[in-house]
């Protein structure tokens, strides 16, 4: 597979993953936990940390992390699950870019806004460095950031027509969205909303549950979405038909 492929394989890992483990250090000490990561369009692994949690203590004084999203086996051995090892350097999310991120961290982690609020909890990025994707047994490849992370200029676009995406489906085509849900994803029947648009894939939410659908390939702008959900729509309700027909 190409590198821009493996590229796309990895972020698919990443974007799709509802927690991670995260590797810290202290005083030459290694150190890991389990966290809940979301993504920011241009990739950067987004964490709601308690300070009072011992990792939190460690990026303060040692921000390079690594962090390890892991797939479904194929089978019995659990090495033949994909695997991504992103390594990069933790940080604060500043002040003015917080209120925008942690809301879309917290539509990944819906379940969270009990305690998201509480004084303790601040919102954290990891700025990527590079990658080691491990697509199965035996089959490990290290990623470059240019070979890991998505177009600039597809993730601007795809920002900008974010919010437009998500009004426009919710409100004209939320028929299409739980028709996705159900028929592409494994969600139950319901009143399924589209909560985050990127150029990887998409997020439909039902109370705390979120579902990921991963676009065919990496998109550019709003057509592409719209190509995608499309397609999407189309192979959903072909096979919920299906369904209803026993074949």
């Amino acid at each position: 597979m190409a590198t821009e492929g493996l590229g796309f394989e990895a972020r698919r890992l990443i974007r799709g993953a509802i927690s991670a483990t995260l590797a810290t250090s202290a005083e030459g000490q290694p150190f890991a936990s389990l966290v809940t990561p979301a993504t920011a369009p241009d990739l950067s692994p987004l964490m709601l940390l308690s300070s009072l949690s011992e990792h939190t203590r460690h990026l303060r004084t040692e921000p390079r992390c690594a962090l390890l999203f892991t797939g479904a086996p194929e089978g019995p051995n659990p090495q033949t699950a994909p695997r991504v090892t992103l390594s990069g350097l933790a940080e604060p999310v500043p002040e003015a870019e917080a209120p925008a991120l942690k809301a879309r961290w917290l539509a990944r982690h819906p379940y969270a806004a009990l305690y998201a609020d509480f004084g303790d909890f601040a919102l954290w990025r990891v700025k990527p460095g590079g990658a080691l994707l491990v697509g199965g047994f035996a089959r490990a490849t290290r990623l470059k950031l240019s070979d890991l992370l998505p177009k600039p200029e597809a993730v601007a676009a795809v920002s900008e027509a974010e919010s437009g995406i998500l009004e426009h489906m919710n409100a004209d085509h939320a028929d299409a969205v739980a028709a996705i849900a159900q028929g592409l994803l494994g969600g139950e029947a319901g009143a399924w909303r589209m909560t985050a648009v990127d150029s990887d894939g998409c997020d439909l939410a039902l109370e705390q549950r979120v579902l990921r659908l991963c676009w065919s390939a990496p998109i550019e702008d709003a057509n592409g979405a719209r190509v995608e959900l499309v397609r999407a729509t189309r192979d959903a309700r072909s096979t919920l038909n299906k369904r209803l027909s026993g074949e």
